[in-house]
């Protein structure tokens, strides 16, 4: 995958999420923390982004308008197979845990999460690291 050398060794991530309050208020508090965040308000939005762009990880929300989360992962898991995808939900399920998983997710946080933890998943997937819940059961 390219970065963009404008960034410098700012990680590049790409947020999807159609709650557009929450949205700006994480990509500022990322910004701040040397991770460019580009804003996608809908799965739609995000996989016209995305075909433009390249991308270190992306964080999708799972419940959105337009489609849902899991359907978004499957057409990012086709378009960049090797990017890693964390889900971010409100709405988290074992069972919608375990399905983005093994559809290819990295990771799967529920909302509201602490920010360290977010970007601590998000430098692991940007680092390449094995997720923790990655064959391991997720208690929610």
């Amino acid at each position: 995958m390219i970065r963009n050398s404008e960034e410098g060794n700012m990680i590049n991530v790409l947020l999807v999420d159609d709650e557009k309050g929450y949205l700006n208020v994480l990509s500022n508090r990322l910004s701040k923390r040397s991770i460019h965040a580009t804003k996608a308000f809908s799965g739609t939005e995000a996989i016209q982004i995305l075909r433009n762009n390249d991308f270190d990880v992306v964080v999708l929300d799972l419940k959105m308008e337009d489609m849902d989360g899991l359907e978004v992962l499957k057409v990012i898991k086709k378009m960049v197979p090797e990017l890693p995808v964390i889900i971010l939900s409100g709405h988290g399920s074992q069972a919608a845990a375990n399905e983005g998983i093994s559809l290819g997710a990295f990771d799967y946080l529920t909302k509201p999460c602490e920010l360290i933890e977010l970007i601590d998943k998000i430098k692991q997937a940007y680092q390449g690291q094995t997720s923790p819940s990655k064959g391991s059961h997720l208690e929610f």
